[in-house]
């Protein structure tokens, strides 16, 4: 190995350790949370695309996680917000941290692909711009993500929360 390639891999494991490092600290929290709420739940981690990534599961048929979703994942962003911030509370870093509850990001993940891949096909058929309705910043990256990989291109247009998608002809 050349000491270029020595030195990316130590960053590399850095950034893996580090990342680690957040998904412990949001667990702890996630689980302080839980027993505070009296809810039972799992919390998984794992690291995705250069971020940690937590998710509270539950296989009880006890009270429901549905709960820390809230109306349209409202809940859920607020609870990821203040997940990042015991984050940067324990590391003094900045987190990109992603959390998801009983599947709603998983699920909405599938639903906003199949979204973006639709958006892209009706563009490339009329040959015109395709406003969506606004979005999330989690959402726009996953239209953005899927136009991306039917072969456009797309942007973001507006300020939060009307913050939309528009994706663009070839």
């Amino acid at each position: 190995m050349t000491e270029g390639t020595t030195t990316a891999a130590a960053e590399g494991g850095d950034t893996l350790t580090r990342l680690e490092q957040e998904g412990e600290i949001a667990a702890d929290y996630l689980e302080g949370l839980l027993d505070i709420a009296d809810l039972d739940g799992d919390i998984d981690m794992d690291v995705e695309a250069d971020r940690a990534a937590v998710s509270i599961v539950s296989d009880s048929a006890g009270r429901d996680l549905s709960k820390l979703v809230g109306r349209d994942g409202e809940v859920l962003e607020a609870l990821q917000e203040l997940t990042r911030l015991a984050v940067l509370r324990e590391t003094g870093d900045r987190s990109r941290l992603m959390l998801d509850i009983a599947g709603f990001r998983a699920k909405k993940r599938e639903e906003l692909a199949v979204l973006g891949a639709q958006a892209a096909s009706d563009v490339k058929v009329s040959g015109e711009p395709l406003k969506l309705a606004p979005m999330t910043p989690f959402e726009r990256k996953v239209v953005h993500d899927a136009v991306a990989a039917a072969g456009l291109r797309s942007e973001s247009e507006g300020e939060e929360p009307q913050r939309f998608v528009v994706v663009l002809p070839a």
